[in-house]
């Protein structure tokens, strides 16, 4: 079973730190049983009317849990990092489910493929997560409402970028073998217009830093052919939020 820990707005421009960092954190502070799967970054709505620190992404912790039943204790791990990380001018959001909560996950779905294309607002998000943890922690509460989109979307399996996984993603050699990828659980995938298979002994150019989607409940790296026996792994576009 899973639980998921989301947040969101819990930085500003000058904090030197985005809110992808207090997914990582809590993943270092589990209750006894539980074992953190990654950290999922969703992407939603850029536009005028939404206020954002930069890019609008919020950040959901998937935490692999023995049952339901430590909800509570996660989600005061969590809002103990914001508390202890809260700076003046955010908007802090928390939203934490577990896959036992299937009523509000089928709610949190739709809330989250909605908040990544229209703006939308925090009673929207209070009525999704109905049955589920929600909360403001300071400023305009704001973040609750890229919370509640955030575990909605992690929960479906078909959204987002890992930026942190139980195998670090950092440690992956420049050029790596498929099958060294695949071994730690990360499917390797071209996504070319003529799309072939990867071979176990292909090598896949990682730019240093592999960065997994989130397709069918599991980590995939896309890949673009670069010659015989050669992959280019997709990476984060310049300027974009790590």
């Amino acid at each position: 079973m899973r639980a998921y820990v989301c947040f969101d707005d819990t930085d500003t421009l000058d904090c030197g730190r985005g809110t992808g960092k207090l997914g990582r954190w809590l993943l270092e502070r589990l209750p006894e049983g539980c074992s953190g799967w990654g950290v999922v970054r969703q992407q939603l709505l850029v536009h005028p009317d939404i206020p954002m620190t930069s890019h609008n992404s919020s950040a959901c912790a998937v935490v692999e849990i023995p049952d339901a039943s430590v909800a509570g204790e996660l989600t005061a791990i969590a809002i103990a990092l914001i508390e202890e990380n809260f700076f003046e001018g955010s908007d802090p959001g928390l939203c934490v489910a577990t896959d036992a909560d299937r009523d509000a996950l089928r709610r949190l779905e739709p809330f989250g493929r909605l908040a990544a294309v229209a703006v939308t607002n925090k009673e929207a998000a209070r009525v999704a997560a109905e049955g589920v943890h929600l909360s403001e922690h300071g400023g305009t509460g704001g973040g609750i409402i890229g919370a509640a989109a955030g575990v909605g979307l992690t929960a479906s399996g078909w959204t987002g970028r890992m930026i942190e996984y139980h195998v670090p993603l950092r440690d992956f050699a420049r050029e790596s073998t498929v099958a060294d990828i695949e071994a730690a659980g990360i499917r390797v995938l071209a996504i070319d217009r003529n799309v072939g298979v990867p071979r176990p002994s292909d090598i896949v150019d990682t730019h240093d830093w592999l960065r997994p989607r989130l397709w069918g409940g599991s980590p995939c790296a896309p890949v673009l052919w670069a010659g015989e026996g050669r992959w280019d792994a997709v990476t984060t576009r310049p300027g974009e939020e790590r």
